[in-house]
């Protein structure tokens, strides 16, 4: 069955119902051969005490876009997917609009895999650079 890319990405992101995605109202927009890209509004619910983005939530975004590419790049009906580690260097800070993480493989080995994952706001400024090392391990025979 070939989906239209509108059809995927719809796919996608009701795939994060009831997840922290959800929660965080991390969308994923865009994807190609080897990267993904999500946005997440920044609102009050991902501010820290002092009305700027918060470092976990932008930590959350990269880690949720930088698994989803892990995912949607393995034969899942074989493997499973986890992170491993997470790394997140904050380089500026963000009040409100939309910040985009971009995930792209520096990796893709068939057990590990690592992800570059950029987060840029509105005006393509960077803002956070971020590193995520995931692992696929076989499903367990039923």
């Amino acid at each position: 069955m070939n989906l239209s890319k509108a059809e995927m990405l719809a796919q996608a992101n009701a795939a994060s119902k009831n997840t922290l995605m959800e929660t965080l109202s991390i969308e994923i927009v865009d994807y190609g051969e080897d990267f993904l890209i999500a946005r997440m509004p920044v609102t009050a619910r991902v501010y820290q005490p002092d009305g700027v983005l918060h470092g976990g939530a932008t930590a959350a975004l990269a880690e949720s876009v930088g698994s989803f590419a892990s995912h949607i790049f393995t034969n899942t009906d074989e493997m499973f997917v986890r992170g491993l580690e997470i790394t997140a260097n904050h380089l500026k800070s963000v009040k409100e609009g939309f910040v985009y993480a971009k995930a792209s493989f520096l990796h893709k080995g068939r057990t590990t895999q690592l992800l570059d994952i950029r987060v840029t706001d509105e005006a393509d400024n960077l803002v956070s650079i971020c590193r995520l090392s995931t692992i696929s391990l076989p499903k367990k025979k039923q």
